[in-house]
């Protein structure tokens, strides 16, 4: 992954808990990178450790940090540094999660060695549309959900998600219903 996720889980923890957290983290971690730059990318390996020390850390689950950090992701870094891209993507939260399969297409020309996740986009019911996640990576439910979640409070729209089924129980992909 891009050092810019791993900037932004710095970010997070730094503003939640202070930079002596991070600190203990990162040394929890084993992870001897001084800085991360954003545009260099990293093992996804660094990524991982860095979510299983802070879950260590602050005694919760790496999926309940890696949904903190999909918020955050949504909410601070991806506003922040492609807000007009962002806003892009539609007027409403609906709008936007349609678009999505088309979204990582921009963001590559940013970022040309990315290995983006595939999104395909069903629509369930009027108020609720099935996410399928298609990703060479593994254990990022928690990561998805919380980018779903970040997604409707950035459109001011409370959301239900749920993981209907995954690679957990045996399929190729993730699926989440999500119903506002």
């Amino acid at each position: 992954m891009y050092g810019l996720v791993n900037k932004a889980i710095q970010d997070l923890i730094t503003t939640n808990y202070g930079e002596e957290k991070w600190n203990t983290i990162k040394e929890r971690s084993q992870i001897d990178i001084d800085y991360f730059i954003s545009t260099e990318p990293y093992d996804d390996s660094v990524t991982y450790k860095l979510a299983i020390a802070a879950s260590e850390e602050l005694g919760v689950s790496v999926d309940e940090v890696l949904f903190s950090f999909g918020e955050w992701w949504i909410l601070k870094t991806s506003l922040q540094k492609y807000g007009g891209l962002m806003k892009a993507g539609g007027s409403t939260m609906k709008e936007f999660l349609t678009n999505l399969p088309a979204f990582h297409d921009r963001i590559m020309m940013i970022y040309p060695k990315l290995t983006s996740p595939e999104f395909k986009i069903e629509e369930e019911a009027e108020k609720s549309l099935i996410v399928h996640y298609f990703s060479k990576r593994e254990g990022l439910v928690g990561f998805m959900k919380g980018l779903l979640s970040g997604i409707g409070k950035m459109y001011e729209t409370p959301v239900e998600i749920e993981h209907i089924f995954g690679k957990s129980t045996g399929r190729e992909h993730e699926a989440f219903k999500v119903s506002w």
